[in-house]
């Protein structure tokens, strides 16, 4: 007891408890900034969660053992079964490895564990092509994108897909219909070469021979004694007239279908037109080939010919050139050619116009008959095409 007679001791608890209460304040005080991080995580997972289980697009969760540990019902619907069956279950009995697209490319590399191969543009990954199977075992295209994150130490794999089967069919209707035109182009190219050279042909037999004995009788007649001057001047006139419709008719048919093409191959119909293109324009051409190389069927030689006839018809159009080179040369079973004019060249965006027939026919000539073109602007025009050769040539 102290000096008043009164114990000390329910003050001293009551001093305890103050300090016991304050304490706890303190403390409280103290753990609100250390749980208010793991209460916010908690609240942006659960966030996230309802996200994506109200998401449109199907999401699927992976772990580094490609085991699914969560889908939404958006994904449950995609594969026709259930998010309970889904969880737990392996990628591989909805997405199988070995339906993967595996395209190749120097940019291309694993994502994680999950077996899918992507395309990495920085840091965002674009969408990639994969094969699904539906719980009744049907295949179906799908498109989608991985993203990772790290979630309580372990690394998960979100994967949010698409359905592409409306988009491939449309896609395949496409490239049909594209190679349905090209077949329809390269028959059109075939009735009009056919055309092209029976008109040739009626021309040069008929027209051309009926010119030709009307020269020879104009010929006759004009080793008679003439009537009078007036007569003898009509009759020079009339064989003027005759030869000049003649030589016209002559390069119309040549036009039409060359002779050349037909009587001497594909080396000699080149050599001529070289030289009336450069008696024409007055442009300078060589051609760099040898006649064994270019001993090739009919088919080709025309196309081959046609081409070009073509590059050539668009240089002395269009390039201001001086001179032109033209090459021909067999590299296995490969016929090589290089078109190379010193012109002022062709601007990028005119080599997709469509007002440009003449390079639309070259492509499609080339096309018709699985080879590839190469048209490049540096100093004139270059251009380069290489076909496969049909076999046996």
């Amino acid at each position: 007891m102290n000096l008043s007679g009164k114990s000390p001791w329910p003050l001293a608890l009551s001093a305890l408890a103050a300090f016991l209460l304050l304490a706890a304040r303190l403390a409280r005080r103290l753990a609100a900034p250390l749980r208010q991080p793991r209460r916010l995580a908690a609240e942006a997972r659960n966030r996230s969660r309802s996200i994506i289980q109200h998401a449109s697009d199907a999401i699927i969760s992976t772990d580094d053992n490609q085991t699914i540990v969560q889908a939404n019902p958006s994904a449950a619907a995609m594969f026709a079964t259930t998010v309970q069956a889904m969880e737990g279950a392996s990628l591989q009995q909805f997405i199988p490895r070995e339906q993967r697209a595996l395209p190749d490319g120097p940019q291309l590399q694993y994502f994680g564990a999950t077996g899918i191969r992507l395309r990495m543009k920085g840091r965002r990954a674009s969408d990639y092509v994969v094969t699904g199977l539906k719980a009744s075992g049907q295949y179906f295209p799908l498109e989608g994108s991985i993203s990772s994150l790290t979630e309580d130490g372990r690394q998960i794999h979100t994967i949010i897909l698409r359905d592409v089967t409306e988009r491939k069919q449309v896609q395949q209707k496409l490239e049909q219909s594209y190679t349905q035109l090209r077949e329809l182009s390269a028959a059109l190219q075939t009735i009009r070469e056919e055309e092209r050279t029976h008109i040739a042909r009626e021309l040069h037999d008929d027209l051309g021979q009926l010119l030709a004995t009307l020269r020879m009788d104009l010929t006759l007649l004009q080793q008679q004694p003439a009537a009078n001057e007036a007569a003898s001047k009509l009759l020079a006139s009339m064989d003027e007239v005759l030869l000049s419709a003649i030589t016209s008719l002559r390069r119309i048919a040549s036009n039409l279908r060359p002779r050349a093409l037909d009587e001497g191959g594909l080396f000699f119909a080149l050599d001529s037109m070289r030289q009336e293109f450069a008696a024409r324009h007055g442009i300078a051409c060589t051609l760099d080939a040898s006649e064994e190389e270019l001993v090739l069927d009919d088919s080709y030689s025309t196309a081959i010919f046609r081409i070009v006839q073509e590059a050539l018809t668009n240089i002395a159009r269009h390039a201001q050139a001086r001179n032109v080179t033209l090459e021909l040369h067999r590299r296995h079973n490969t016929l090589c050619i290089t078109i190379q004019d010193d012109g002022r060249g062709i601007a990028e965006q005119d080599m997709d116009k469509a007002s440009s027939f003449g390079l639309i026919g070259m492509r499609e000539r080339v096309w018709a008959i699985h080879g590839d073109i190469a048209i490049t602007s540096n100093g004139g025009t270059h251009i380069d095409i290489s076909m496969p050769l049909p076999a046996g040539a």
